[in-house]
Parts: structure tokens; sequence; C-alpha cells
């Protein structure tokens, strides 16, 4: 495994709207193995392909309650409710906004094994979802419509 550089705020990959992954082939499940060890490395919940350069759709995400979670193709297939909490992004270091998300989501996706799973989420796995697949669209929680306000470390 290898860990990879982690594109800034202003690098075009991360505007980018990434390919639907075809075949789930070694390339896929050595970046899937590559993301996870970098999100780790990172300490950060979740990860997206865009963010290290990879225009592909793939996402990892781990949380304490869900463990790793590889995403390869995700949608969203149900929003749910209201949160507004506390956000940040690997993408965008020493900054932190409060956003606007569904306080549920469902997601689809294909595994690493090419099964079709769905995955629920609630709080900060509902947020990392959102979040995660919104970098594959070329977002970031900093745009209108999810950011509500940055804060700074003392709030």
């Amino acid at each position: 495994m290898a860990r990879l550089k982690i594109r800034k705020k202003g690098d075009p990959a991360l505007r980018a709207k990434c390919r639907v992954v075809e075949t789930i082939d070694e390339r896929i499940l050595t970046l899937l193995d590559d993301m996870a060890e970098t999100m780790r490395d990172a300490d950060g919940v979740g990860l997206a392909a865009p963010q290290v350069g990879v225009r592909r759709r793939v996402v990892v995400i781990e949380t304490d309650e869900s463990g790793l979670i590889e995403l390869i193709n995700p949608e969203i297939t149900e929003r749910e409710g209201e949160q507004l909490e506390r956000e940040g992004c690997l993408s965008i270091p020493d900054e932190c906004g409060i956003t606007r998300r569904p306080a549920r989501v469902r997601v689809r996706a294909l595994d690493r094994d090419g099964n079709m799973r769905e995955y629920e989420g609630e709080g900060l796995l509902a947020r990392a979802f959102c979040h995660e697949i919104d970098h594959l669209d070329g977002k970031l929680y900093t745009d209108a419509g999810t950011l509500v306000r940055m804060v700074t470390d003392e709030e």
C-alpha cells in the first residue's frame, strides 16, 4: 500500500466530475487500499478519489461505528431530515464550517467484489456519505447551498 498525495483547494482535480468505474480491476482495488491508508494517515473520516487526483467514482469512509466502507459508483437514494454540524475536509486543511446536510441518508454502491450494496447512515456517517459523494461531482462543502458559515477553532 502507498500513501497518496492529497490535493488541496484550488487543484482542478477537485472540481472535475468523476467517471463511472466500468470494471473493478487490480488498479481499482489498489486505489481503495491506498486511499484507506492515506485517509487514516491524515486522520480523516473519508476520502474521495479526486482528492488524490483520480477522476473515478470511488470513496472510502471510516468511522468508529461503521468501520471501513468502500464505495464504487455510489449514489444517494434517500435523504431525510436535516442537521447543521461542523464539517472539515482533508483538501481544505485548517478550515471548517457549519454545513446543512440530511440527518439520514441511504446510499447504493458496488463493493470491491462488484456486489451492489446499500448503506444507511445518520449523523456523522450521513455527513460523510454526502461530503464524499459531493467530491465525485466536483463539489466542496464550502460551496453555496451546503455551507451555512465558516467557523474558527474556538467555536
